[in-house]
């Protein structure tokens, strides 16, 4: 049973420094935004692109991402500091790493190889692994499992305007010369 409220279970791990969760949370996203954002080249390629009406503009990415990026931190802190066992928190670990590395992934395949199309077939290795963070956050909080609700939104909307990319853009000959 998940629960969010303090009970005093001596078969439960009692929470350890509330520093080293936060360390590790903060290292995650700032290595997934931080390369993230060397991979993202706004450059003549980019602004070339037709891009679809409801595209926000491009200062609303940064913004939006780092929302994202502090939501994502806390529910990893809240829901490890929550854990029920040494196994849920390694599957927490691992699960936050794979979508980290698919969101990195993403970044790559559509601003460094120039490929929107390899991208929006990414987007979707990128909303499941979300999807698996939501549910595996779930089994150690509600409430962090809930904070990554703008993740899930955000890259369900990243998908569409990704396909309206694809769609306006299509074909996307070879991979860019470097």
């Amino acid at each position: 049973m998940t629960t969010d409220t303090a009970v005093s279970d001596p078969g439960r791990p009692q929470p350890g420094p509330i520093w080293k969760p936060i360390v590790v949370a903060l290292l995650i996203v700032g290595v997934v935004g931080g390369v993230g954002d060397q991979f993202t080249i706004l450059g003549p390629w980019y602004q070339s692109l037709n891009e679809p009406a409801f595209q926000p503009p491009d200062w609303a990415f940064p913004i939006g991402w780092s929302v994202i990026y502090l939501f994502t931190a806390t529910s990893g802190v809240i829901a490890w500091q929550r854990g029920p066992s040494a196994r849920a928190k390694g599957w927490l670990l691992t699960v936050h790493l794979i979508s980290a590395a698919i969101n990195i992934g993403w970044s790559y395949l559509f601003f460094v190889l120039q490929r929107p199309d390899w991208s929006l077939i990414e987007n979707v290795f990128l909303w499941s692994s979300v999807v698996w963070l939501i549910v595996v956050t779930y089994r150690c909080s509600r409430l962090g499992a809930w904070l990554l609700a703008p993740y899930i939104c955000w890259v369900t909307f990243a998908f569409t305007l990704n396909a309206f990319v694809v769609w306006m853009n299509a074909p996307f000959p070879g991979v860019a010369a470097g």
